[in-house]
């Protein structure tokens, strides 16, 4: 079966835009690099899960607003803040480039993108924009995790409750650069951090690794795109059981011939199943759409 199509949408200017807010930068600082503060995961702190809030979520990567009634978890950008008196998810690219970070990380870190045999970076075919990590061995992982670590301590900073680590499939689009084992082994790297930040971990997509995800990996739940047009539900809640996240988006429950009521009613559909407008974006903009199971 083909990989399920990766939906997402992070805020206006990545995490390049709330760095050049931070005056005591240093000039060659990228994302997660400042001269002037060092955060330290406290290794005695933990962030296992104890279960989402009553009620059901919202996704918010292309806006912030005030949650419709009956939510009570929220994913945001980590550029945004969290929700008030919600349980906040942070969102974080983990294995790719955020597009407006893509300068910084060829002039600073071009060893750490992925590049094809003729040396050219290798391009997600949906988002063109961005990068694919080099995840390929152990130096390079290291080194993306430390990239990464600041932007992790930024979001226990501002008081998230967890993380969503996206790309976790980008092996699958490394022109078999890359293996499935490779992104696992960052992805240990990333929820220790979130863990060390008393913050939970959640596996985002792949469907196909969600028993080495909660079990090897760490993952405490699980955040999936187009799980009941993929009719891959169960790999989720089989897993994580009502630790499951889904969103359902318009294009793609249409080019399926299914309805929303039919993908709540999926095998296996999660609990907190909503269907999203595809930009993601704000009750004031004409083509926001939000429907909760």
């Amino acid at each position: 079966m083909p990989a399920p199509r990766r939906i997402r949408r992070a805020a206006p200017g990545g995490l390049l835009a709330a760095l050049l807010a931070v005056t005591t930068a240093s000039a060659c600082a990228g994302p997660g690099e400042t001269e002037t503060v060092a955060h330290v995961a406290d290794e005695s702190a933990t962030g296992a899960a104890e279960g989402f809030p009553e009620g059901t979520f919202d996704y918010q990567l292309g806006a912030s607003y005030e949650p419709p009634a009956g939510v009570g978890t929220v994913v945001r950008d980590s550029t945004a803040e969290p929700a008030p008196d919600m349980y906040s998810i942070c969102y974080v690219n983990g294995f790719q480039t955020q597009p407006g970070d893509l300068e910084w990380w060829l002039l600073e870190h071009p060893d750490l993108i992925l590049r094809d045999a003729s040396g050219e970076p290798v391009v997600d075919p949906g988002w063109p924009a961005e990068r694919i990590l080099d995840t390929s061995d152990e130096d390079k992982r290291a080194d993306i995790a430390e990239i990464l670590a600041e932007t992790i301590a930024t979001c226990a900073e501002k008081g998230f409750d967890a993380v969503e680590f996206d790309n976790l499939d980008s092996d699958l689009r490394s022109q078999g650069l890359l293996t499935q084992d490779d992104n696992l082994a960052l992805a240990t790297e990333l929820v220790a951090l979130a863990n060390g930040h008393g913050m939970a971990a959640g596996q985002k997509n792949a469907a196909e690794v969600t028993r080495k995800g909660r079990d090897e990996v760490g993952f405490e739940f699980a955040v999936a795109e187009d799980c009941a047009v993929w009719s891959e539900c169960s790999a989720y809640t089989g897993v994580y059981g009502d630790d499951v996240i889904a969103v359902e988006y318009p294009d793609a429950l249409e080019e399926a011939g299914m309805t929303f009521a039919e993908a709540c009613d999926a095998e296996g559909a999660p609990a907190r199943m909503i269907l999203r407008d595809l930009d993601l974006v704000g009750p004031e903009h004409e083509d926001y759409l939000y429907e909760a199971c």
